[in-house]
């Protein structure tokens, strides 16, 4: 690392960056397949209560039509 007398160089930057980098990376990397898990799990949720409402709203709106023939 650069000391306090010397300036700061481009490789310095870029190895500070990367240090960076990986220590978000790796956290993110590492969760990854649960969030997927999680995201599918949660998107199924979601379109089986709109399927059961849909169903339920389109019962209850639905017209009852009685043909008669004299």
């Amino acid at each position: 690392m650069a000391r306090a007398d010397s300036q700061i160089s481009r490789t310095d930057i870029e190895a500070k960056v990367r240090e960076i980098e990986s220590a978000i990376t790796a956290p993110v990397e590492a969760a990854k397949p649960s969030i997927m898990a999680t995201g599918i799990v949660m998107t199924v949720i979601v379109v089986i209560i709109a399927y059961l409402f849909g169903r339920r709203i389109g019962t209850k709106r639905s017209a009852i039509v009685e043909v008669k023939r004299y």
